[in-house]
């Protein structure tokens, strides 16, 4: 199997959880949560293939996170619980563009035990920060289906701005779905091609 570097390692702490980047020996963890959460998430996602649901798929995953994290198009946290160290979420900038864009989409998920205690609220707050902070990202947009009232929830806390709708948007669960489109900005960016 292939051996997995990951470019980026980061690890942020607030409260009762902790963000980091997935790191290949995570591959059980990960393929774990995913099954047990699979028949929640399938409502929000699109639909996968069994080789998800295993660590040799979740192997072949992390190598692609691998090299998107080394050319700077991807980031991928996972969320755990500081106590338990149980993994309860993920976070994912993907499509990292750089000049003149500055840009990225954010993806998420939050097992079906640690809904609505304000986790995903505070877990990407950190993430973005780090987007906005470290990697000095301009904007992040982000796509959420109009009946996903905790998730709109969640970009709405976040200050998140809607942009418009996107008609028949991504597949889910075998149907096309149209998305509510919205973005954040940072209002600290800094022009890296100036002084």
């Amino acid at each position: 199997m292939k051996e997995m570097k990951f470019l980026h390692n980061v690890e942020l702490h607030k409260d009762d959880i902790i963000i980091r980047t997935a790191k290949p020996s995570d591959v059980e963890i990960i393929t774990n949560y995913y099954i047990l959460n699979k028949s929640h998430l399938a409502k929000w996602e699109p639909e996968r293939d069994e080789n998800f649901f295993t660590k040799k798929g979740w192997h072949q995953i992390l190598c692609k996170f691998d090299e998107l994290s080394k050319n700077g198009s991807l980031v991928y946290f996972i969320i755990l619980d500081r106590q338990s160290a149980r993994m309860i979420g993920t976070i994912t900038f993907s499509n990292i563009c750089r000049f003149p864009f500055h840009c990225c989409n954010l993806g998420y998920s939050l097992s079906r035990t640690a809904q609505g205690r304000g986790i995903m609220t505070k877990a990407l707050r950190m993430a973005v920060n780090y987007m906005f902070q470290v990697q000095n990202i301009h904007r992040i947009s982000a796509s959420v289906m109009p009946q996903n009232t905790r998730s709109k929830a969640v970009l709405n806390h976040l200050e998140f701005k809607a942009e418009g709708f996107a008609k028949d948007y991504l597949l889910i669960n075998k149907q096309w779905e149209g998305h509510e489109l919205v973005s954040l900005l940072n209002p600290n960016w800094v022009n890296p091609h100036v002084g």
